[in-house]
């Protein structure tokens, strides 16, 4: 790659927070004049024990009109207890009150293909990865677009 004088080129793992808000935000005001609604939000809804440990959470963003969950997972011992399933009606809470029409989910064949489909969401499309499995993303209208 030929940079201009001055510039270098920087892989680098794991990159800080700060570094990803960054790209994040400029990305955003690139994008801004493109979409109706161009606001953000970035949320995390948490179970813990009495120690503060974290036993279970979703994390998703808010962009566009579409939630966007990005992680969920339930310990095993909390598993099948319905706590997927109220963090699930959460975050749609919280996105319809934010002014989102849609929302957005993928997962893994070996993960909760059967679980989401439950909640309304559908198979929107598939892709063969990893290898011998498949992630599955699925979708769902949250409430009449204005």
């Amino acid at each position: 790659m030929d940079l201009p004088p001055g510039y270098r080129l920087s892989i680098e793992k794991n990159p800080s927070w700060q570094d990803r808000e960054f790209i994040d935000e400029r990305l955003g005001d690139y994008n801004a004049p493109f979409l109706t609604d161009s606001r953000y939000d970035y949320f995390g809804i948490f179970v813990r024990d009495k120690a503060g440990a974290i036993r279970a959470g979703l994390v998703a963003n808010l962009y566009a009109g579409w939630l966007f969950i990005n992680l969920l997972w339930v310990d095993s011992t909390l598993r099948r207890s319905g706590i997927g399933s109220s963090m699930i009606a959460e975050a749609e809470r919280r996105a319809i009150a934010f002014g989102c029409h849609s929302a957005h989910v993928d997962t893994f064949s070996f993960q909760g293909p059967d679980f989401y489909p439950r909640f309304g969401y559908e198979i929107f499309g598939t892709i063969d990865y990893p290898p011998d499995c498949k992630r599955i993303f699925f979708q769902k209208q949250l409430a009449a677009e204005v």
